[in-house]
């Protein structure tokens, strides 16, 4: 979601592209709720019978917080790499 609103199938699919992982819509719709619960994502309204969702500032704040610290594993790990 952090390119645009998605509905479910949407995010499934741009999951199992990017990450070659297909989830399946239990443990999607699980996450979806999990996510709104927390206030990382919102519905938004719609005229389609499929509920799009988008991210919210606290969900964009702790999506970027998440990625500085993977960019940190991965920095570490490339530099321990080249001593190997």
């Amino acid at each position: 979601m952090a390119g645009g609103e998605k509905h479910g199938y949407a995010m499934m699919e741009d999951i199992r592209q990017f990450a070659a992982v297909r989830l399946g819509p239990g443990t999607l719709y699980g996450a979806i709720t999990r996510l709104e619960e927390r206030g990382w994502i919102r519905p938004v309204e719609s005229d389609d019978r499929r509920q799009p969702y988008c991210l919210t500032a606290a969900g964009r704040h702790y999506l970027e917080e998440q990625l500085a610290s993977l960019d940190q594993v991965v920095k570490t790990a490339a530099r321990r790499l080249k001593h190997a």
